[in-house]
């Protein structure tokens, strides 16, 4: 039987600011097709014609799905009629969201290119989170956990570390501590009242693999044998567990989850937490 061949298609993604919020849109869309693959053609920061005549080059040199965010009534109406005629398919993201806030709220709008980027209470808030998170990857400066909005537990290999700096782009403050056979974990996490403490968790066969494809560049830090052997680590799940259900922490299974999936779990246990605290 002859292997499948995957099909490609152009996607051009125009944006006037970062392009971020296209990227996560289009992306979601073309993951639903597993037998065809996008050729991004990503264009960031067009506000003028002049930065458009480049884009529309291109397009036309490699037609295929237009994908844009342009608050600039002109520019976005100029990319449509080009598309059309070249008999390409073309679409705001935003405008079918925006007629829908304005349906609702009433009155017009008033665009703001970039205006998810503005420099912010929100955004310092983000920032301050990386920065914590990052001091605090991997069981470090543990005399001030206090300070998280959630901490993290797990053995090595759990998807930790992405995780907390997931969280941390939501201005999440996130801790990361591992739990390492015969080496105590830090008498802190036991004091904790502010943060949430989550565990992390996956099957052995699946910590087992990323092991393996790991262990290059860790043979000076454990030893190979008991880092990959299945019934080790089995050991080290059931410890990592067992101390979960000491303190009652919950678990994430992380098996067969991505990082967005395990953190959106966290951020639904963190906003259920906050809803039961007293006051």
């Amino acid at each position: 039987m002859p292997p499948r061949v995957t099909s490609y298609f152009h996607l051009h993604l125009i944006s006037d600011a970062t392009g971020e919020t296209l990227i996560t849109v289009a992306r979601a869309a073309a993951a639903q097709y597993s037998s065809v693959s996008p050729v991004e053609h990503m264009h960031p920061l067009v506000r003028s014609h002049k930065q458009l005549d480049r884009v529309l080059t291109e397009i036309e040199e490699s037609p295929g799905i237009v994908l844009y965010t342009l608050l600039e009534r002109e520019l976005a109406e100029r990319l449509e009629k080009t598309c059309r005629d070249l008999g390409l398919p073309c679409l705001s993201i935003l405008g079918p969201v925006l007629g829908l806030f304005q349906a609702y709220l009433g009155g017009e709008t008033k665009p703001r290119v970039g205006a998810q980027h503005t420099l912010n209470a929100e955004y310092f808030k983000r920032i301050d989170a990386l920065n914590y998170t990052m001091l605090h990857d991997d069981g470090q400066h543990t005399e001030d956990l206090e300070q998280a909005d959630v901490v993290l537990v797990g053995v090595s290999r759990t998807s930790k570390t992405p995780t907390s700096i997931y969280l941390a782009n939501r201005g999440v403050k996130t801790a990361n501590v591992p739990v390492v056979p015969g080496v105590a974990v830090p008498a802190k996490l036991d004091t904790l009242e502010q943060p949430l403490v989550v565990g992390l968790t996956a099957s052995p066969e699946r910590i087992v693999q990323i092991r393996q494809n790991r262990l290059l560049g860790l043979r000076a830090e454990h030893d190979a044998d008991q880092y990959i052997d299945r019934q080790a680590v089995a050991a080290e799940i059931a410890l990592a567990r067992k101390l979960c259900g000491k303190h009652n922490w919950p678990m994430i299974d992380v098996t067969r989850r991505s990082i967005e999936e395990t953190a959106a779990e966290v951020m639904a246990l963190l906003v259920a937490r906050r809803r039961q605290a007293p006051g």
